[in-house]
């Protein structure tokens, strides 16, 4: 593969970066709403709104880069697609902590910790891709690792549907399903983000 140099200035792949990096802060606060009561919800769920006005407010900001920028570090398609990925996989971390508020639910099953640690070494991982992608030589074992991560995360969901299937009544299972399915879709946007990538490497291979 080709070594890839852009002596443009990164800002554009730094606000990237940052918007993964929300996703890591917004990770964090929901598993402290999951080790919290049901009280101390409210506070901690301004919290993950703030985070994601935060991603929204990098989004734009990256949006209007784009435009003012005469030459960027890639295609804007591109950086267009990278930003909106995260920017909804934040967007659904948002709404997991709202329900779990809604929903007053003073505990959820390991499984959802166990969800919130993959999606938090996914973005780790993808804060980090973000600021290299000026060297596309450097990202094939990001690609692969986070399509791995999300085939994990597929396998959580799974097992954890078949177990809320098989100890909750109905209600708390449809409360629980919709907190399990809006943690999964983060982490499918967390692989929409790496497939980009892989995309972008393959042109540029």
């Amino acid at each position: 593969m080709k070594l890839r140099l852009f002596p443009q200035e990164p800002a554009g792949l730094n606000l990237l970066s940052l918007l993964a990096r929300q996703i890591v802060h917004a990770t964090g606060t929901l598993s402290e709403i999951l080790g919290a009561p049901a009280s101390e919800h409210g506070r901690l769920v301004e919290d993950m709104h703030d985070h994601e006005a935060k991603s929204a407010e990098l989004h734009f900001a990256l949006l209007t880069h784009m435009r003012t920028s005469f030459v960027n570090p890639l295609p804007r398609e591109d950086m267009y697609a990278l930003s909106r990925y995260l920017n909804e996989a934040m967007e659904k971390l948002d709404a997991a902590a709202e329900l779990v508020s809604l929903y007053k639910l003073d505990r959820l099953p390991k499984r959802a910790a166990d969800q919130l640690e993959i999606i938090s070494r996914q973005a780790e991982l993808t804060a980090d891709a973000m600021r290299k992608l000026n060297n596309l030589d450097d990202l094939e074992d990001y690609w692969i690792e986070i399509l791995r991560l999300a085939k994990r995360a597929e396998r959580t969901h799974r097992v954890w549907v078949a177990d809320m299937l098989k100890d909750m009544k109905s209600a708390q299972y449809a409360r629980n399903r919709d907190i399990a399915n809006q943690l999964v879709e983060v982490t499918k946007d967390m692989r929409r983000v790496a497939t980009q990538v892989g995309s972008i490497i393959v042109k540029e291979s």
